[in-house]
């Protein structure tokens, strides 16, 4: 093979490659000019996170899998770490601008537990959690594509009914805070990780480079987010808000919730979304995979040849993603990330809730054609 026939293959990647950049340049500049440099910026986190999760292959679903089924703790262990490290930026962060910043704080309560529950579960029957349904569908996930806007939905209707589920009773919002709490979630994180390491199998300890690259980006990008939107990273608002702009477009009344019709909620409805926090770093996880599946191989949709039952478990399952993350207030970014990096004890009850759900969800897949029975 010659040397021109490689260049000649390599031509289309390097083109594509160069558009990739084009695009994320002008993306920001436009939203910059639309909406301000804080938005541009936003949207530059979000490319850079679904960039980063993509092209290094890391994410949240797949680890929790990998570790109940394989026992392999590589995954988790990097969730540890990166929490870590965006925990030792957020407490004193906090400490010192409490009125600038806040934390994903929220309480524990009925719903919140059974909502992390069953989110655990449905995850693994898409294989993918907030940020991953939005980055597996930016790679050209079909499975992860139709799912994407029944989560849209479902978290429209579990914020619409939020205040009922809510009202079955929760407890007061805990959060750690200062140096005792930043050094309790830290022995906790590591307490985590050394379970998991110690009951890994031989050979599924060590993680590779690419997980420590995908920690200390996401980490650092996480922590970027707190300071330039004054909140942290989350996902599951923006796809609500998304469907509430359509449904208000559409006519509908939203006055019958305590949610979508308070004052903050209704400014954001008639807001456009590009000055919307939740909705910019949504649109750039989505982008930011595309761009990076389509840098890597080109961006081709990957179909998988389902029975017509699993497509209809997926919808039902998407839908109930969306609704039950909105009543554990938050997804595996936004409660148990952004929670537990910034304190919030609920972080805690979800990542419990939440694995033990996904064991549930593992066992469900096969059931539902999802993958063959052993």
């Amino acid at each position: 093979m010659t040397d021109m026939t490689l260049t000649a293959r390599q031509a289309p990647r390097l083109r594509g490659r160069s558009l990739s950049i084009l695009a994320i340049v002008v993306a920001a500049l436009t939203v910059a000019a639309m909406a301000g440099p804080r938005y541009g910026l936003l949207l530059l986190i979000g490319l850079g996170l679904g960039a980063t999760l993509e092209g290094l292959r890391f994410g949240f679903t797949g680890p929790w899998r990998r570790m109940i089924l394989f026992r392999d703790a590589t995954g988790i262990v990097t969730q540890m770490i990166c929490i870590g490290l965006i925990a030792l930026a957020a407490f004193p962060m906090l400490a010192a601008h409490p009125t600038e910043l806040t934390g994903a704080h929220a309480p524990v309560g009925y719903a919140m537990v059974g909502g992390a529950f069953v989110f655990g579960a449905c995850m693994q029957i898409v294989l993918g959690c907030g940020s991953g349904t939005l980055v597996n569908a930016g790679s050209g996930n079909a499975v992860s594509a139709l799912a994407l806007p029944f989560f849209a939905i479902g978290s429209f209707f579990g914020a619409y009914h939020l205040t009922w589920w809510t009202g079955l009773g929760s407890l007061p919002v805990a959060v750690l805070s200062g140096t005792t709490g930043l050094a309790l979630t830290l022995v906790a994180l590591a307490a985590v990780a050394g379970v998991a390491l110690a009951i890994a199998e031989p050979g599924k300890r060590m993680m590779p480079k690419r997980l420590w690259a995908a920690a200390l980006i996401i980490a650092a990008l996480a922590i970027l987010h707190l300071a330039v939107a004054g909140q942290p990273w989350g996902v599951v608002y923006g796809l609500g808000l998304w469907v509430a702009k359509g449904a208000t477009a559409l006519g509908a009344d939203l006055s019958g919730s305590a949610f979508w019709s308070a004052p903050s909620n209704q400014e954001r409805i008639a807001e456009s979304v590009l000055t919307d926090v939740t909705s910019l770093t949504d649109i750039g996880l989505l982008v930011g995979a595309a761009l990076a599946a389509w840098w890597r191989d080109g961006l081709t949709a990957q179909v998988k040849g389902h029975p017509v039952g699993a497509w209809i478990a997926v919808i039902v399952a998407g839908f109930l993603l969306g609704y039950s993350s909105r009543l554990a207030f938050g997804c595996n970014i936004g409660a148990f990330v952004s929670g537990i990096s910034t304190g919030s004890i609920h972080g805690w009850a979800w990542f419990a809730a939440a694995f033990v759900g996904s064991w549930y969800g593992i066992k469900l897949r096969p059931f539902l054609g999802l993958e063959a029975r052993k």
